[in-house]
């Protein structure tokens, strides 16, 4: 999967805006706001961290452990990279970006949600 693709698929999602918070090598998503996705622009092959259920991330490391690791300089419990090398499929890719907007959405307050509704 390339940035592109990878960018465009988050960027249709309701709510979601992006930036280079970090230095222009790391491409920030946010829903409402909040982080759901870290891309870093400078890695070959293209890495991206993604939030995820805890349970769920030790299952996904185990079945793919040379593409999907904890999450690089995040908290490992809740986050995980995916080394996108061409050997993750891309169905399986657009479900784990879901996955973490989804998480996100869920952790936002109340007036948040109402916003996000509302756009």
């Amino acid at each position: 999967m390339n940035i592109d693709t990878f960018r465009d698929y988050c960027l249709n999602k309701k709510g979601v805006t992006e930036g280079l918070p970090f230095g222009p090598d790391n491409l920030v998503l946010k829903v409402m706001g909040k982080m759901f996705s870290i891309v870093s622009l400078d890695e070959v092959p293209l890495r991206s961290n993604l939030k995820c259920d805890p349970e769920r991330a030790i299952q996904l490391r185990e079945e793919y452990e040379d593409n999907i690791l904890p999450g690089y300089h995040m908290n490992k419990q809740h986050w995980n990279t995916l080394v996108l090398d061409g050997r993750l499929d891309a169905k399986l890719v657009f479900k784990l970006i879901d996955h973490s907007y989804e998480l996100v959405v869920d952790g936002l307050t109340k007036k948040l949600k109402k916003e996000l509704e509302d756009l």
